[in-house]
């Protein structure tokens, strides 16, 4: 089972799963691997990153990660501040779901250096049957 929160005001409908060995694994042992998606609304960090440095300072500075980061010019994502949840989809992710899939991160680090291992990304747009059921809470 693989918990995700997505955002829904964003012009993205592929969401970034768990790693590609493991949904694998899972779903040879088990038929299947199941996806709770959390959808909802997200507030973004300002432009003057406000959060982010509060986040910064509250960690006491810039991490090993963050400082190597820097040194290689490679760009820092904008922080959630807050999530407003208004679905939760319940998705079966399965050997036919994976072929309509892609892949994300590979060749990408972990904050430590190692590589990290390639995930499963899912477009939203391409799941029919896969969608087990929602639940909608805009009403």
């Amino acid at each position: 089972m693989c918990y995700k929160a997505h955002a829904i005001n964003t012009s993205s409908h592929q969401i970034v799963v768990n790693d590609s060995a493991a949904i694998s694994q899972g779903i040879r042992e088990y038929g299947a691997v199941g996806l709770i998606l959390a959808l909802g609304e997200v507030m973004y960090n300002d432009t003057n990153r406000t959060f982010q440095q509060w986040h910064e300072e509250l960690k006491g500075g810039l991490s090993k990660y963050t400082q190597e980061r820097i040194k290689r010019g490679a760009w820092s994502r904008l922080r959630k501040q807050s999530f407003t949840l208004k679905q939760i989809s319940f998705i079966e992710i399965t050997d036919k779901t994976l072929i309509k899939c892609g892949s994300f991160q590979e060749n990408f680090r972990n904050s430590d250096g190692r590589p990290r291992r390639k995930k499963v990304l899912l477009n939203l747009e391409k799941l029919d049957e896969e969608l087990v059921m929602f639940l909608d809470f805009n009403n």
